[in-house]
C-alpha cells in the first residue's frame, strides 16, 4: 500500500513540478580555499544552492589548471549534485543552462540518474523506465572541449575510513606518491589517514553542503530516498587531482560491488561503484573532460574476502576504521545493522572473536535478533540489504570457514543453521574466493604488480 501511495505521489509530484532547472555555478578562489556555489530552480517554487569548499593544501597548484577544465569539471559536480535535488518531485523535465551538453552526453546523465536512482525507485515503488522517467534538455551550444593538464605520477586515494581505502593506502603509500583524499571529513575517515601517517596539511579534504531546504522537504514528505554518492565522488576527485597534479585516482571498490541488490533487477545500491559506471566514467572524462587523469579501482580485481584477510594484516586501523552508515556521526558500530554485520562476518575468518568483540563493542554473532539481516545477506531473503556489503556467495563461505575453525557455536549462527539446514553446506569454500581474480579491471600495470604481490605475500 505504501509503496502504491509513493507511486501516486510521484505521478502528482511531477504535475506539480514539470520541470526542473540547473540555472548556473560560481566559484571563487580566495587565499584560504575553493568556494564553489550551485543553482538549482525547481519549476519556480524553490531554489536550491548547494555549496562546496575545498581548503589550500601546499601540493595543489592550481594556476596550472586551465581555467576551462576547472569551469567544465565543476560544471559536471553540479550534474551530480542535482540529483539530490531533482528526486525529491522526479520533475519530467531537467533544464540545462549552467553549460552545454551533446546527445551523448545527455544519454550518459540520464544512465547515471535512472541506475543510479534505482534504489530510490525501488524502495519507492516508482514504476518508470529509462525512456520516461525524464528528459535532459540541455543548453544548445558549442560543448566545452576537453583540456590537457599537467600530471605527475600521484596518485589520489579517497578514504572513507572503511577497511577497504585502508587496505589501498598501506598497498600504494610505500610504492608510490600517495594523496588521501576525504569528502566531509569524519572521525575514522580522517583517524585513517594520520595512521597511514598523513597529516591533515597532507591530506586533500572537500566540505560539501546541502541545502537546508532540502531537508525541509523530507520532514513535509517530499521524495527522498538513495542517492548515488560515489559519482559525486567522481567527479570531485576528479577535479582534486587535476589541482595536485595526480595522474591517476585510485579508488577500493571491489569485484562484489557488481552483484545487483536485488535478484533479476538492475538495481544495484552500489551502482556508482560498479564496474558498469567505471567504464562508463572512464569513457566519458577522456571523451570531454581530459586525457591526462585515469579513474580506475584498485581493488576491482579482488572481492570482499580478500580485502578482508588483507585488511586483517594491518592491526593498527582497527581501533579506528568503521563501516556503519548509522552509527557515523558518532564515530561507533551501531551492532545491530546489516553493514555492521557483514563487516564482522567477513573479517571473521581471519580475526579471532575477542579481537573483533573489542572492536565493536559486543560479540555480534551471539545476537539471535541479527538472524534476518544474516538471511539477507546470505541470499535466504532474496534482497540483499541497500548497503554497501559483499555478494551472498561471500557471506556464506566466511560464515562455512568461521564454523570450520570454531570449537563455539555461537546462539546467531545456530539459528541461522537451524532455520536453513544444510544450507552452509552447498557454500563454496573460503580457499575458492582467496583464490579468485578478475581480470574485468582497468588497473595499470604497475598498480596490477603491487596488488598481486600483495595477495601472494
Amino acid at each position: 500500500m505504501k509503496t502504491l501511495q509513493n507511486h501516486e505521489k510521484f505521478l502528482k509530484l511531477r504535475e506539480q513540478f514539470p520541470f526542473m532547472v540547473f540555472q548556473s555555478y560560481q566559484f571563487n578562489m580566495d587565499v584560504d580555499a575553493i568556494w564553489v556555489k550551485f543553482n538549482f530552480n525547481l519549476a519556480d517554487k524553490y531554489q536550491f544552492q548547494p555549496s562546496l569548499k575545498i581548503p589550500y593544501r601546499s601540493f595543489y597548484d592550481w594556476k596550472s589548471v586551465p581555467e576551462k577544465l576547472i569551469e567544465n569539471l565543476i560544471f559536471h559536480i553540479g550534474m551530480v549534485e542535482a540529483i539530490s535535488y531533482w528526486k525529491t518531485t522526479c520533475s519530467p523535465v531537467l533544464i540545462v543552462d549552467a553549460a552545454p551538453l551533446s546527445m551523448e552526453q545527455t544519454a550518459f546523465w540520464k544512465k547515471i540518474y535512472f541506475h543510479g536512482l534505482g534504489e530510490f525507485f525501488y524502495v519507492n515503488g516508482i514504476q518508470t523506465t529509462m525512456d520516461h522517467f525524464m528528459d535532459i534538455r540541455p543548453k544548445l551550444d558549442k560543448i566545452i572541449e576537453k583540456q590537457s593538464t599537467p600530471v605527475q605520477d600521484k596518485v589520489l586515494v579517497p578514504v572513507g575510513g572503511g577497511k577497504d581505502s585502508v587496505v589501498s593506502l598501506e598497498l600504494l603509500r610505500h610504492k608510490k606518491m600517495v594523496i588521501p583524499a576525504i569528502l566531509n571529513p569524519r572521525e575514522a575517515s580522517s583517524a585513517c589517514a594520520e595512521v597511514a601517517g598523513f597529516s591533515t596539511d597532507e591530506t586533500a579534504v572537500v566540505y560539501r553542503h546541502l541545502d537546508e531546504q532540502i531537508h525541509k522537504m523530507n520532514k513535509e514528505g517530499f521524495l527522498n530516498g538513495h542517492t548515488p554518492f560515489s559519482a559525486l565522488l567522481a567527479f570531485t576527485t576528479l577535479l582534486l587531482a587535476a589541482g595536485c597534479q595526480a595522474q591517476n585516482i585510485a579508488l577500493s571498490n571491489e569485484s562484489s560491488a557488481n552483484e545487483s541488490t536485488v535478484p533479476g533487477q538492475e538495481v544495484n545500491h552500489q551502482y556508482s561503484k560498479s564496474i558498469d559506471f567505471e567504464r562508463d566514467f572512464r569513457n566519458y572524462v577522456r571523451q570531454f573532460i581530459t586525457d591526462d587523469i585515469s579513474y580506475f579501482s584498485f581493488l576491482r580485481p579482488i572481492n570482499e574476502l580478500q580485502i578482508a584477510q588483507l585488511f586483517s594484516r594491518y592491526p593498527v586501523y582497527h581501533s579506528v576504521f568503521k563501516s556503519c552508515n548509522v552509527g557515523s556521526k558518532t564515530d561507533s558500530w551501531c551492532c545491530h545493522c546489516p553493514k555492521c554485520l557483514f563487516t564482522w562476518v567477513a573479517l571473521s575468518p581471519f580475526v579471532e572473536q575477542q579481537k573483533l568483540t573489542a572492536i565493536f563493542g559486543k560479540n555480534l554473532f551471539d545476537q539471535a535478533n541479527l538472524l534476518g539481516d544474516l538471511e539477507a545477506l546470505s541470499g535466504v531473503i532474496p534482497v540483499k540489504p541497500f548497503e554497501c556489503v559483499g555478494t551472498t556467495s561471500e557471506v556464506l563461505a566466511a560464515i562455512q570457514a568461521f564454523q570450520n575453525s570454531s570449537e563455539s557455536q555461537p546462539e546467531l549462527l545456530t539459528a541461522f543453521a537451524t532455520k536453513n539446514p544444510g544450507l552452509l553446506g552447498k557454500a563454496s569454500t573460503l580457499k575458492t574466493f582467496l583464490e579468485e581474480f578478475n581480470d574485468e579491471h582497468f588497473l595499470p600495470a604497475d598498480f596490477l604488480h603491487i596488488l598481486q604481490s600483495a595477495l601472494h605475500a
